[in-house]
């Protein structure tokens, strides 16, 4: 009972402690709930992608399953090489596929785009994944003789079906093509590779790419043999490659195999910029609790007369101590509290800030929030907190001094002592804030330079949309051909438009390629990739691409006149370095063999991902190899995205069967493309966190000057009765801010090099030693701690020297 006695005084005279002192205690406060609510905010994002267990059983032996080539790491599969891993394989349990796609959904109110999947009938099993309806697909339904049927997800489920058990069973429309639903999938599963994916379908490997060993268009999925290892199953299936590379080598040459744990597949893509942010949020972490440290090792100064009172008046140390854990406590408590509920909300808010297209792959946010892991990672790091608050002032006021506390001068040893120890905790926040600085510059720099990528096109002023066609109305290429010309004929004559085109697959997307050999030289079976893009002649023209020689395409490049390519400026210097490839031809290696002749070069323009370097590229008119799915690509000169609505309102006049899906700009297909979206948002939080660092580290300095100069105000003030100058008094205390911002800029630029390590794959056309980046960090710091050192030197040069002697 005396116990609880004692701690309810201890936490009603903490109280009225912190009541005395609004100032530090909302300062203490407000500093450790900004570092608590950006940690825990980033960490949540790092529970829900890396830490959280994907929703399949034992989801550790999974393995992606992907082709290589010197240019593509993760490359799709054949339909025949999957059939032949599947068959020779001896580390794999289940081998399946799957491939994320769109249909065509016939509904009441007209054709609507859904996202799709395709998969093997095994999928679902290979990942341990059972309908929570109905039931899974069985063997062979994944057969080309088989019967259409689907498996709802289960939000679809829910917003098209009404969450009626009486939808499996029921038929619904993809293409024309009647399917029955036979299962939903548990609302917790989720299979990003795929994306956002609405209904999934068995494969019947019927279409034409399917046919043939050299065309690629699925994904693989396996999960390991009981004690089989990744690198035991990497190397069976390197073995089967080489069989398969001999045994094929028209379609496999060159060709090998990759196999990588499912996880790494799924987020592999996001560890880097989640490791470094929740790096970047620890940082701001340790720089808040070192202020608030460092505002209490200031405050204790002020309660040395109170500690040696009470000690005085037969305190023991235990029962001391438990006042400034109690003090300790509060802080933290009511600090965690603010915390919380603030990074409840700025989750929230980051996740706004996704852009949907990007948010629709990444399922595993769905269920972002403050859970089991994030309530634990704010307790360990307020326990810390506790423990880093306690000893503080505990430390500073020694029990072993207690008696001489009242009578100490400010210019004893202790002083001094713990005047250094401040000193080298600022040292510590300016070095981390060195860090994040750095980081942020970095980052910014390289957002600027993918930014500035040269796109080898005009991306302003530019309207895009995804248009599709059902098969049931637009079966032979003389009917898309002339949808595709009575559209853009439709779309030229609305007001404000200069240019329109169609292409099948839009810049900076990547994807889409295909094997050529050269007539001018003899064939050895090598494997010449390049990507292919199907355009109409006005394409170029709307993109404004520079043409480097030939000529564009004209409406006379149709079916009946000999077939024709343009390409880019990197095939014509990878395979005709020494000559004009105008006039040259060449031959696909799938389909006719008929010759394809070169008849215009342009300049680059980029189709694949802006940050890396994408393949060779080959455009083929449209009217020479018509499709039912294609992409409207519209030029104003007017505001792009005021006209996306009158762009699908014309799709639907023309014919209201047809899907419009993904209106938008391209200069938003540009900023949201993911090598400058992960840039641009970790830039961005990356400079929050610095901004923060700095404005602490300029307090912590601040702090640390102005007690400085309080306990040496009596030997200031003798130095001016002896006749020092005003300049004298300054130099004397901005070098000791020198000294403190010295330091820590140095150790701060020596850390910030070896965590730009974290960076590296985020970084682009920026070196982690940037010296332009790492200068331009030293000056700001140094600019802002001058400011924060000029007010107590300005304070201590304006001590009058009676005053100072007569206060002493």
């Amino acid at each position: 009972m005396p116990f609880l006695g004692h701690v309810r005084h201890d936490i009603h005279f903490a109280l009225r402690q912190l009541r005395r002192a609004p100032v530090f205690t909302l300062t203490a406060l407000g500093v450790f709930a900004v570092g608590l609510c950006a940690s825990v905010a980033i960490f949540a994002f790092f529970d829900a992608a890396l830490l959280k267990p994907l929703p399949y059983r034992e989801a550790n032996r999974l393995a992606g399953v992907y082709e290589t080539v010197p240019l593509c790491q993760l490359c799709n599969l054949s339909y025949f090489d999957y059939l032949d891993w599947k068959r020779f394989n001896k580390t794999l349990a289940s081998l399946d596929v799957y491939q994320g796609t769109g249909f065509i959904l016939d509904s009441a109110s007209g054709a609507e785009r859904v996202q799709g999947g395709r998969v093997s009938a095994g999928f679902f099993r290979t990942l341990g994944v059972s309908p929570i309806l109905g039931r899974d697909f069985v063997e062979g339904e994944d057969q080309p003789s088989a019967a259409y049927v689907v498996i709802l997800s289960y939000s679809t489920w829910k917003s098209r079906f009404g969450g009626r058990r009486e939808t499996v069973g029921e038929s619904i429309r993809f293409d024309g093509v009647q399917y029955s639903i036979v299962g939903v999938l548990p609302s917790d599963f989720h299979f990003a590779p795929a994306g956002p994916v609405e209904f999934w379908s068995a494969i019947h490997a019927t279409t034409s790419c399917e046919q043939r060993r050299g065309c690629h268009d699925l994904y693989g999925v396996g999960r390991l043999k009981d004690g089989v290892s990744f690198e035991d199953a990497s190397a069976d299936f390197a073995l089967i490659a080489s069989q398969l590379e001999a045994q094929y080598p028209d379609s496999n040459r060159g060709q090998a195999s990759n196999i990588l744990p499912l996880s790494e597949v799924i987020v592999g893509r996001v560890r880097p910029i989640l490791t470094m942010l929740l790096a970047g949020a620890m940082l701001l972490l340790l720089i808040a609790a070192v202020n608030v440290a460092n505002l209490l090792l200031v405050r204790s100064e002020g309660r040395k007369r109170e500690i040696a009172i009470r000690s005085g008046l037969g305190a023991s140390p235990a029962r001391l101590a438990s006042q400034f854990i109690t003090e300790g406590i509060l802080l933290v408590l009511f600090s965690a509290a603010a915390g919380l509920f603030g990074a409840q909300l700025l989750s929230k808010l980051l996740m706004r800030f996704i852009p949907q297209s990007m948010l629709s792959g990444l399922p595993f946010l769905n269920d972002l929030g403050l859970h089991a892991r994030e309530w634990t990672f704010a307790a360990l790091v307020s326990v810390l907190a506790v423990i880093l608050f306690s000893l503080t002032p505990l430390l500073r006021l020694s029990f072993s001094n207690n008696r001489s506390g009242g009578a100490e001068s400010s210019r004893g040893y202790s002083g001094i002592a713990w005047r250094n120890l401040g000193s080298y905790l600022v040292i510590v926040e300016l070095a981390t804030a060195v860090v994040l600085l750095a980081g942020a510059g970095l980052l910014g720099k390289s957002l600027y330079r993918v930014l500035q990528v040269d796109l080898g096109m005009k991306s302003d002023h530019l309207a895009i949309v995804q248009v599709g066609s059902p098969q049931t109305s637009y079966s032979k290429d003389d009917q898309f051909l002339a949808l595709n010309r009575e559209l853009l004929r439709r779309v030229s004559s609305l007001p404000g438009v200069t240019n329109a085109a169609t292409t099948s697959t839009l810049p900076i997307a990547g994807g889409n390629t295909r094997w050529i050999r050269f007539a001018d030289r003899p064939f050895y079976g090598e494997k010449n990739e390049v990507a292919q893009r199907y355009v109409t002649p006005g394409y170029f023209t709307t993109l404004r691409a520079r043409l480097q020689s030939g000529r564009y395409f004209t409406e006379s490049d149709d079916t009946s006149k000999p077939r024709v390519i343009v390409i880019d400026r990197a095939l014509a210097a990878k395979y005709y370095p020494s000559k004009s490839p105008i006039g040259q031809q060449i031959f696909f290696q799938s389909g006719d063999q008929k010759p394809v002749t070169i008849v215009g070069v342009i300049e680059d323009i980029k189709e694949g991902a802006i940050d890396s370097t994408g393949w060779p590229t080959m455009y083929i008119p449209f009217a020479q190899d018509p499709g039912g799915y294609f992409n409207l690509v519209v030029r104003t000169a007017q505001d792009e995205r005021a006209l996306l609505p009158a762009l699908v309102s014309t799709i639907h006049r023309l014919d209201a069967g047809l899907m419009t899906g993904f209106p938008r700009t391209m200069a938003d297909q540009v900023n949201n493309s993911p090598a400058a979206y992960l840039r641009r948002s970790s830039a961005s939080l990356a400079m929050g966190f610095a901004v923060v660092a700095l404005i602490l580290g300029v307090i912590g300095i601040y702090g640390v000057i102005a007690y400085s100069v309080s306990q040496r105000t009596r030997e200031i003030g003798v130095r001016i009765a002896l006749g020092a100058q005003r300049h004298a008094v300054y130099q004397l205390v901005l070098k000791e801010a020198a000294w403190l911002v010295g330091v820590g800029v140095a150790v701060g630029l020596l850390c910030s090099i070896g965590a730009a390590a974290l960076l590296r794959s985020l970084l682009f056309g920026t070196k982690a030693e940037d010296p332009g980046t790492l200068a331009a960090v030293t000056a700001v710091l140094i600019f802002c701690a001058f400011i924060a050192s000029i007010v107590p030197a300005h304070r201590a040069a304006s001590v009058d020297p009676v005053a100072a002697l007569r206060a002493e």
